[in-house]
Protein backbone atom coordinates (compact mmCIF):
# COMPACT_ATOMS: atom_id res chain seq x y z
CA UNK A 1 0.00 0.00 0.00
CA UNK A 2 1.19 3.28 -0.93
CA UNK A 3 0.31 6.99 0.05
CA UNK A 4 -2.06 7.55 -2.23
CA UNK A 5 -3.92 3.75 -1.47
CA UNK A 6 -3.93 5.03 1.91
CA UNK A 7 -5.37 8.26 1.49
CA UNK A 8 -8.33 6.37 -0.72
CA UNK A 9 -8.90 3.72 1.74
CA UNK A 10 -8.89 6.54 4.60
CA UNK A 11 -11.95 8.35 2.34
CA UNK A 12 -13.79 5.35 1.89
CA UNK A 13 -13.73 4.39 5.08
CA UNK A 14 -14.75 7.58 6.50
CA UNK A 15 -17.21 9.07 4.05
CA UNK A 16 -14.76 11.79 3.32
CA UNK A 17 -13.34 13.20 -0.47
CA UNK A 18 -10.01 11.61 -1.73
CA UNK A 19 -8.76 14.97 -1.50
CA UNK A 20 -9.71 15.20 2.16
CA UNK A 21 -8.45 12.20 3.01
CA UNK A 22 -4.92 12.90 0.87
CA UNK A 23 -4.74 16.59 2.76
CA UNK A 24 -5.38 14.56 6.08
CA UNK A 25 -2.46 12.15 5.07
CA UNK A 26 -0.34 14.84 4.11
CA UNK A 27 -0.86 16.56 7.39
CA UNK A 28 0.17 13.51 9.71
CA UNK A 29 3.24 13.19 8.02
CA UNK A 30 4.23 16.77 8.23
CA UNK A 31 3.34 16.62 11.83
CA UNK A 32 5.50 13.30 12.64
CA UNK A 33 8.14 14.71 10.64
CA UNK A 34 8.11 17.82 12.37
CA UNK A 35 8.24 16.47 15.71
CA UNK A 36 11.02 13.79 14.65
CA UNK A 37 13.18 16.79 13.60
CA UNK A 38 12.89 18.91 17.37
CA UNK A 39 13.77 15.75 19.02
CA UNK A 40 9.86 14.73 20.45
CA UNK A 41 8.63 11.44 20.54
CA UNK A 42 5.06 10.26 18.65
CA UNK A 43 3.92 7.61 20.55
CA UNK A 44 0.52 6.88 18.93
CA UNK A 45 -1.36 4.17 21.52
CA UNK A 46 -2.23 1.05 20.32
CA UNK A 47 0.05 1.79 17.00
CA UNK A 48 3.76 2.17 18.08
CA UNK A 49 6.48 4.82 19.00
CA UNK A 50 8.14 7.42 16.76
CA UNK A 51 12.03 8.54 17.86
CA UNK A 52 14.77 9.96 16.59
CA UNK A 53 18.10 7.69 17.67
CA UNK A 54 21.89 9.06 17.21
CA UNK A 55 24.45 6.57 15.49
CA UNK A 56 28.13 6.83 16.56
CA UNK A 57 31.04 7.48 13.95
CA UNK A 58 32.37 3.97 13.70
CA UNK A 59 34.66 2.08 11.45
CA UNK A 60 33.25 0.19 8.36
CA UNK A 61 34.84 -2.46 5.68
CA UNK A 62 34.30 -1.80 2.02
CA UNK A 63 33.08 -5.49 0.90
CA UNK A 64 34.73 -4.85 -2.73
CA UNK A 65 38.20 -3.27 -1.65
CA UNK A 66 38.18 -5.02 1.92
CA UNK A 67 39.60 -1.31 2.83
CA UNK A 68 38.41 0.32 5.82
CA UNK A 69 36.08 3.59 5.90
CA UNK A 70 34.98 5.55 8.32
CA UNK A 71 31.27 5.61 8.86
CA UNK A 72 30.31 9.04 10.17
CA UNK A 73 27.52 9.67 13.01
CA UNK A 74 24.33 10.24 12.15
CA UNK A 75 21.28 10.46 13.28
CA UNK A 76 18.31 8.04 12.15
CA UNK A 77 14.23 8.25 12.55
CA UNK A 78 12.94 4.49 13.88
CA UNK A 79 9.78 3.27 15.09
CA UNK A 80 9.01 0.39 17.43
CA UNK A 81 5.60 -0.81 17.13
CA UNK A 82 3.04 -1.16 19.73
CA UNK A 83 1.94 -4.32 21.42
CA UNK A 84 -1.62 -4.28 19.56
CA UNK A 85 0.22 -3.89 16.57
CA UNK A 86 2.37 -6.86 17.49
CA UNK A 87 0.02 -9.14 18.04
CA UNK A 88 -2.20 -8.10 15.01
CA UNK A 89 0.73 -8.46 12.83
CA UNK A 90 1.66 -12.47 14.10
CA UNK A 91 -1.94 -13.53 14.03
Amino acid sequence: MNKTDLAATLAKRCGMTKLEAEAAVNATFDIITEALSKDEKVLVAGFGCFEVKSRQARMGRNPRTNEAVEIPAYRAATFRPGKALKEAVEK
